[in-house]
């Protein structure tokens, strides 16, 4: 059975904080992860948020920023929707390894590089009516009292 959580938020990076607040708990209490793996979600999902927001702002998109957490048996999805005006993930350019001193030189862009480290799947979905970005964890349901949550 699938649980959905969905939070319609102001597309202003002073909502990320509430992001990270939910995913955590939701992840923390429902979800069999390691505190590591929780803060790779929850740094995967600021990262997106924040994008999201920023794509809000290049575009003056008035909307709000969806985010929503589904629950699968075997994984936790997390989907942030803006209605920016969209990218193509295949045209960012490449980045140096991280022993690369020449990496200095990138102070931006790294966020979406980052996000595909921190989580087992991500996709992303674009177009000129905003990007959707699925963040994939997959992890046991918790159960408490031998009850599955």
């Amino acid at each position: 059975m699938e649980q959905v959580l969905e939070l319609d938020i102001p597309a202003r990076p002073e909502f990320v904080a509430l992001v990270r607040l939910v995913v955590s708990s939701v992840a923390s209490t429902r979800r069999v992860l390691a505190d590591e793996r929780i803060d790779d979600l929850k740094l995967a999902v600021s990262e997106a948020c924040t994008n999201a927001i920023e794509a809000h702002g290049a575009v003056s998109v008035d909307d709000h920023v969806t985010v929503r957490l589904e629950e699968g048996d075997d994984r936790l999805e997390v989907n942030i929707d803006d209605r920016g005006s969209g990218f193509d993930p295949q045209s960012l350019p490449e980045h140096p390894p991280v022993t690369d001193p020449e990496r200095l030189n990138f102070e931006r862009g790294l966020g979406i590089p980052l996000i595909r480290t921190l989580v087992d799947e991500v996709a992303f979905e674009s177009s000129g009516d905003g990007t959707s970005v699925r963040l994939t964890i997959y992890c046991g349901r918790a159960k408490i009292d031998d009850v599955d949550l």
